[in-house]
């Protein structure tokens, strides 16, 4: 089994808290329902101009795996979001 985890931080241009969520919210969701994988904002919950957003998928394959994560980090890049993409990594986990 291989879990691949993407880890997307984006610069955010709203002032306050309500206003990353709402950007936040659309962008996960987004990536639920084009991906069917796990998202979440994981870190920098307390911060208005950042976020870091994690996408994890699950496979019998580690190339399935990483192909996924790729492909949802492409799909971040490519779409004309109301922020800037700053940092994306992926990491693959054997278990």
């Amino acid at each position: 089994m291989t879990i691949a985890i993407l880890r997307c931080t984006l610069r955010l241009p709203s002032r306050t808290l309500k206003e990353k969520r709402t950007i936040v919210k659309s962008v996960v969701e987004r990536l639920r329902n084009r991906f069917n994988a796990s998202v979440a904002e994981m870190e920098d919950l307390d911060s208005v101009g950042v976020a870091t957003i994690a996408a994890a998928v699950i496979s019998n394959s580690s190339q399935h795996a990483d192909r996924q994560a790729q492909t949802i980090a492409a799909a971040i890049e490519d779409w004309r979001l109301d922020c800037e993409v700053i940092d994306i990594s992926v990491e693959l986990i054997e278990a």
